[in-house]
């Protein structure tokens, strides 16, 4: 047989057919595009496409106003509680750049508040920057900070316009370390709220600043370390005070009047308000009036010790009017009047009717003008003291001592002493030894030099010759144990006024 040029035959044998896995897989996806070929119930058939009508779109949760539709709204606002201000009194302009409410609502609510405190609308008018403190976050927080530390409501308004700064302040930045401060230097936390009643000031120093560098000094000039809680309670405004500018200048020109430093010391201790008295303003030229006035420039020091009032009040209009006085009912002389002053610097404020009533009990115990003259010169007490004791020292030295109204004229502190404590004692014991004496001999001693006295059976006559002036000494010690009833503790130092004039 002729084998086939071609490589293929004309009659192909015929194709195999799939395997029974392979048909059914071939019925499925030709049964599965027959499905998707087949139009949707409801579908509608292609064609031309019509117009559906435009439906309103929802507006969106993230849509915002433009920039200037804002800032139009924001200015219409703001021109609304600038009016409201207006209203008040308050300048807006005050309040150019600063954050306020936004609407006229919570501008009101934060007025009222404020009122609330006490604020009138003169206090927000001088001081606009109020209305810019929150209600919630300022002053809420600061107001019951004030109050847990003790500041009285009452005293809220006061503090609030001396320093209406503290609705700004920071309670652990500003104020916190102020209070801490204070407990540190020995003020006692009853103090502490009084302290700030008088000075709120103090709530926006700086511990580093004024206030460490005046304590320093003062120590360092001799107040006591633990006199200074006291200093501060009484006198908050030293620790505003500048060392350089007010302090020292203040001591260093009673220094050059006679005072030692410790003198000084111990005044500020007693009375610390005399540091706010105005070196140029006030101390200055009072202290030239009294030497115009006749007083002696070597008694400067001790009127200074004695009285320190003297260099804070309207001196040259009391003084003019003192010495009128005296001299139109006492008959005292220019002079006289100096030596008057010096001995007992308060009579500068005494008053016209105490004068005259004291003046008219010596007269009617039977003194001459012109003794009583004397007599006040000698010792100007006369004219302060309880008109009741003058009464009863007087009867006692009339009716039992027996004694000549001269010796009076010759020691006037007679007055000055206490009759059952001092008077009747010693006269008794000296008529049991049948000493004659003069009065001065019998009061004018301590105790102990009496009783030393009372040990001899004869009077010396060196002693009999002592000076029969008025024990200035033991009046001003009588005189500042009063003052000292309202401290605590006693001075670190005691020594007598004298050892401190120089």
């Amino acid at each position: 047989m002729m084998k086939s040029l071609f490589p293929f035959s004309a009659h192909p044998a015929p194709p195999l057919l799939p395997s029974p896995s392979l048909r059914r897989l071939l019925c499925l996806r030709a049964s599965s595009s027959s499905t998707s070929s087949r139009p949707r119930p409801g579908r509608r058939s292609p064609g031309p496409a019509r117009p559906r009508p435009r439906q309103p779109q929802p507006s969106s949760l993230y849509a915002r106003p433009s920039l200037l539709t804002m800032e139009r709204d924001r200015a219409a606002r703001r021109a609304d509680v600038d009016a409201f201000l207006v209203s008040l009194g308050v300048d807006p302009g005050e309040l150019a750049g600063l954050e306020l409410p936004v609407t006229v609502d919570v501008m009101r609510e934060r007025v009222e508040f404020l009122r609330s405190l006490g604020l009138g609308p003169d206090d927000l008018a001088a001081y606009p920057l109020a209305l810019g403190c929150s209600v919630r976050k300022n002053m809420v927080p600061v107001l019951d900070y004030l109050g847990k530390i003790g500041v009285r409501r009452d005293e809220l308004p006061h503090l609030l316009r001396r320093y209406p700064q503290v609705l700004h302040a920071s309670i652990v930045v500003d104020l916190a370390p102020v209070v801490k401060y204070l407990q540190g230097m020995d003020v006692k936390p009853g103090d502490v709220p009084r302290v700030l009643e008088r000075y709120p000031e103090l709530l926006g120093f700086k511990l580093e600043g004024t206030m460490s560098t005046s304590v320093a000094y003062l120590v360092g000039i001799g107040v006591a370390r633990r006199q200074i809680g006291g200093v501060i309670t009484r006198f908050p405004e030293v620790l505003g005070m500048r060392v350089g500018k007010i302090i020292k200048p203040f001591v260093e020109h009673l220094q050059g009047i006679g005072l030692q430093r410790l003198a000084v010391a111990r005044m500020i201790e007693k009375k610390p308000y005399v540091l706010g008295f105005g070196l140029e303003e006030r101390v200055k030229p009072n202290i030239e009036a009294l030497l115009e006035f006749g007083v002696r420039k070597e008694a400067l020091a001790s009127i200074v010790i004695q009285y320190p009032d003297v260099l804070g009040v309207e001196l040259r209009e009391k003084l003019v009017e003192q010495q009128s006085l005296f001299e139109s009912s006492i008959l005292v002389s220019g002079d006289d009047f100096g030596r008057v002053v010096e001995r007992m610097p308060q009579a500068i404020s005494l008053g016209r009717a105490a004068v005259l009533k004291h003046v008219n009990f010596l007269t009617g115990c039977g003194f001459l003008l012109s003794q009583v003259s004397k007599m006040v010169v000698g010792c100007p007490q006369l004219l302060a003291l309880n008109m009741d004791i003058m009464k009863m020292n007087f009867e006692y030295f009339k009716n039992e001592m027996e004694r000549d109204l001269e010796e009076l004229v010759e020691f006037p502190a007679f007055f000055t002493y206490g009759l059952e404590s001092t008077i009747r004692y010693r006269h008794e014991i000296v008529a049991k030894k049948g000493f004659t004496c003069s009065l001065a001999w019998l009061l004018n001693c301590s105790d102990a030099k009496f009783d030393e006295r009372m040990k001899y059976d004869t009077i010396g006559v060196e002693e009999m010759e002592d000076d029969n002036s008025f024990d200035k000494d033991r009046f001003v010690e009588q005189v500042q144990d009063e003052d000292d009833e309202d401290m605590e503790e006693d001075s670190d130092y005691d020594e007598t006024d004298d050892e401190f004039i120089e």
